[in-house]
């Protein structure tokens, strides 16, 4: 198996020792696959997501008759926290349906997503469809996922060691300001689906005016009502509150899952199920957390079966979980809380790439003497 960088683990259940007579493990997924086909656990779940979608449009539309309702007041800014959090909401139903989970048919999934992406929460749903694929294609490969490519954060050392400036000055502290960065997550979020738009081969661009220009309505459509009903500076705070919760919400939800697991040198060759169980953490907490985390608690199953429906992670967690052991595979599980922990202490030990050698209190205590 190829070199990695080391493994915060916690929680995992011990593994037994690996029989070298064993079937090799590149094969195994065959059989762990057809046991999870063969329980049904495939199988669409239409009156999950039919009353999951009726629950976020009531919820969408409390919210929407409680702005009505309270006019001109800073109470304003709960409507906009809890906007921020359906939308979020919204997004979750848009990723699954983007991995044919929510129906049978790719076209009908493709138009229910790009119906909650584009329309609902204002992201280019073409956008997200490539960049995801890639991450799930290559989890925590140097190069290939997209999620670890460098940028404001720094996700390895070679990648805080190129930076300069202000961004380098980030890395130093990045685990620190990991939180209070996702508050911009959400304006990062809309900027870039909508930048990715102006740009892409010939042929896509029908599909690509065609989000623009739903994007753009929504937009000029939500900005348009909130500074006819609010006050300039309350209708900016709105929209910063709301933007804010979006973009923590969503960075939360999904750096827990693989932020300070192993990453993958690009030129490695690893199989399929260690490639995704080895780089993959999920959250414990049962069926709240797989409602307050769109599925993404369970981030192992969701790699390995893309298209499996969210209320059969929980099921499919547990015959996974068992042929891991067999295997000897570590298979990571932690609490929220813990997973933050892991993901705020490896960013800071990425971010000591950025810092000078000779950046050492002691160091410069031993320079006064």
């Amino acid at each position: 198996m190829a070199q990695a960088a080391p493994i915060v683990r916690d929680g995992f259940r011990p593994t037994k020792p690996r029989d070298p007579d064993a079937q090799p493990v590149t094969s195994t997924y065959s059989s762990l696959a057809r046991t999870v086909r063969d329980a049904g656990l495939l199988h669409r779940a239409h009156r999950y997501y039919a009353w999951t979608l009726a629950s976020l449009t009531v919820a969408l539309g409390g919210i929407i008759t409680g702005f009505v309702l309270l006019g001109d007041s800073w109470l304003q800014l709960l409507m906009a926290g809890a906007l921020g959090l359906v939308l979020t909401q919204f997004a979750f139903v848009a990723h699954e349906a983007s991995h044919r989970q929510v129906f049978e048919s790719g076209r009908r999934n493709d138009r229910v997503g790009r119906l909650l992406a584009n329309a609902v929460v204002g992201i280019s749903y073409s956008w997200w469809m490539n960049k995801h694929t890639r991450h799930h294609a290559n989890p925590n490969r140097v190069d290939k996922d997209p999620d670890i490519a460098n940028d404001t954060i720094a996700f390895t050392e070679d990648g805080a060691r190129q930076h300069r400036g202000l961004k380098r000055w980030i890395n130093r502290y990045q685990g620190w300001l990991f939180f209070p960065l996702l508050t911009l997550e959400g304006l990062n979020l809309h900027v870039t689906s909508i930048r990715s738009l102006f740009q892409g081969p010939p042929e896509t661009l029908r599909s690509r005016i065609g989000e623009l220009v739903t994007i753009s309505a929504r937009l000029a459509a939500y900005v348009a009502i909130l500074f006819w009903a609010l006050p300039p500076g309350m209708a900016f705070a709105f929209l910063g509150v709301q933007m804010a919760v979006f973009g923590v919400y969503m960075g939360a939800s999904f750096a827990p899952n693989h932020k300070g697991m192993a990453i993958i040198p690009a030129d490695s060759k690893m199989d399929f199920l260690s490639k995704q169980v080895l780089t993959s953490r999920n959250i414990r907490g049962g069926w709240f957390m797989n409602i307050l985390m769109g599925g993404l608690n369970f981030q192992i199953e969701h790699h390995l079966f893309p298209s499996m429906p969210r209320p059969h992670l929980i099921r499919t967690a547990e015959i996974v979980r068992e042929h891991c052991a067999t295997l000897g595979i570590p298979y990571t599980e932690t609490s929220l809380a813990q997973s933050y922990m892991i993901v705020v202490a490896y960013l800071n030990r990425v971010g000591l790439a950025a810092r000078d050698p000779f950046d050492c209190p002691q160091y410069r205590q031993l320079r006064k003497v």
